[in-house]
């Protein structure tokens, strides 16, 4: 089955070079094709361009169901062969981008924990919250006396929402299980939504999210219970791709960390990192140690650090949402970039400290708190975060022989008005894998 979309008033995000990320400078400069045409066929892009002037020449298909149509495309004969299956779409007054891709999150939770947000409401914090039992030990207990097959039914609900506002490819982390069969139990559901989402999934191990109750005063022996049963495990049954830890004031150290990236890295589970979010921790310097994919968080981030992540292949991760819902310093994204540093944001969707997974407003926080150019807040969203998962290759961009996914938007008057709009859903349409799924009204 093939797909012609025609008539884009513009065609965003173009790759004619096909480019894993984009860093400094070049963030600011955004490749797209005013009055464009788009073919699909199978799961992958197989070509694009502007509309040609005058008469549109005629190419024969074979419809799908008997009595459809011939349709007129804008393109040579040659591109569709004849008696193709070809469903066209006309976007006039519309625009087509590449799904966002989420690179960090937690959607896979058992539960709300709005009762926290009226605490931090009355001033208590982050770190006072956990203190009290609340945060990631409360999601875990939470997650405990979940069935795998009731988190199954509240993570796909999340993500059919976030589908449906324009993401197309996302991390999922585990980290509320804290004990060996709770972490295996969370990896499992997220190997169960791989196979029923048309969203494609990235799983991370992050055993070391937090310290469980019952090691407190303990934590070397939990650490070493996260090196030699749950990574062992995880890789045995090939879980997760990634191996994420906390590395942060009050949760993990960077020995600690140390240690149990290097244990991931022996079972073949490259590094990804919370990094600075609540101090100085030094989990930037030790995820470009490990080679991370990426650092995420970066509330705390100086000269030392983004000289550290400079010339490496290590992707800064922003996460908007749990800044703004914290009431957090904000990361400093301008110096970054201005250092030729690239820079991904992500939602860190979770219940906890951003929930959410809009990635429609972490475009919009994107140039609002950190004052990125639009061009550069689309980048972070589409071809970086893509990036920071490893997808770079197939997804994050329009280009010839990647994967279609990617969105059509309601009628806009340009690009800057999708980070400008934020609280609306721009989305219309939605095609993942070079299938059409679904469209809001």
């Amino acid at each position: 089955m093939a797909i012609l979309i025609k008539n884009i008033k513009e065609l965003i995000q173009v790759e004619e070079k096909p480019q894993p990320r984009v860093a400094g400078k070049a963030m600011s400069k955004l490749k797209t094709i005013q009055n464009a045409w788009l073919l699909i066929e199978g799961e992958r892009i197989r070509d694009f361009g502007k509309m040609p002037p005058g008469e549109l020449p005629i190419t024969n298909y074979k419809p799908e169901r008997s009595g459809a149509r011939r349709s007129q495309l804008p393109m040579q004969k040659d591109h569709v062969e004849e008696n193709d299956s070809l469903q066209v779409i006309d976007a006039t007054g519309k625009m087509v981008f590449p799904s966002f891709c989420d690179s960090h999150t937690h959607l896979v939770y058992a539960g709300s924990r709005e009762i926290e947000y009226i605490d931090k409401i009355r001033g208590l914090s982050y770190e006072e919250i956990a203190r009290r039992g609340g945060g990631i030990l409360n999601s875990a207990r939470r997650l405990h006396e979940a069935g795998e097959e009731e988190l199954v039914a509240q993570a796909l609900a999340r993500l059919n929402e976030i589908m449906m506002t324009g993401t197309g490819a996302v991390e999922i982390k585990s980290g509320y299980g804290l004990t060996v069969e709770d972490e295996l139990k969370m990896l499992r559901v997220i190997q169960k939504l791989k196979k029923i989402s048309p969203v494609t999934i990235v799983p991370t191990f992050l055993g070391a999210h937090a310290v469980p109750a019952e090691f407190k005063g303990r934590q070397g022996d939990f650490v070493d219970m996260v090196i030699s049963e749950m990574i062992p495990r995880v890789a045995s049954e090939e879980l997760a791709d990634f191996i994420d830890v906390f590395c942060d004031r009050g949760f993990f150290t960077v020995a600690e960390t140390d240690r149990i990236l290097n244990a991931g890295m022996k079972y073949g589970m490259r590094a990804k990192i919370h990094a600075n979010e609540l101090d100085y921790s030094g989990g930037i310097q030790v995820g470009v140690k490990y080679n991370a994919l990426s650092v995420d968080h970066l509330e705390f981030t100086g000269e030392e650090e983004i000289a550290c992540l400079s010339g490496t292949e290590t992707m800064p991760t922003v996460l908007p949402g749990a800044a703004f819902f914290l009431e957090m310093a904000y990361a400093p994204v301008r110096k970054m970039i201005d250092a030729g540093l690239p820079v991904a944001m992500a939602s860190d969707f979770n219940p906890g400290s951003s929930p959410s997974g809009n990635m429609q407003f972490i475009l919009s926080m994107a140039c609002i708190k950190y004052r990125m150019l639009p061009e550069e807040a689309i980048h972070a969203v589409t071809i970086n975060g893509a990036y920071a998962m490893g997808l770079s290759d197939d997804y994050g961009s329009i280009a010839r022989g990647k994967i279609a996914n990617l969105f059509i938007t309601h009628p806009i008057p340009t690009y800057a008005f999708m980070p400008y709009a934020y609280g609306s859903n721009k989305v219309e349409s939605v095609i993942l894998n070079g299938k059409f799924i679904a469209r809001n009204p």
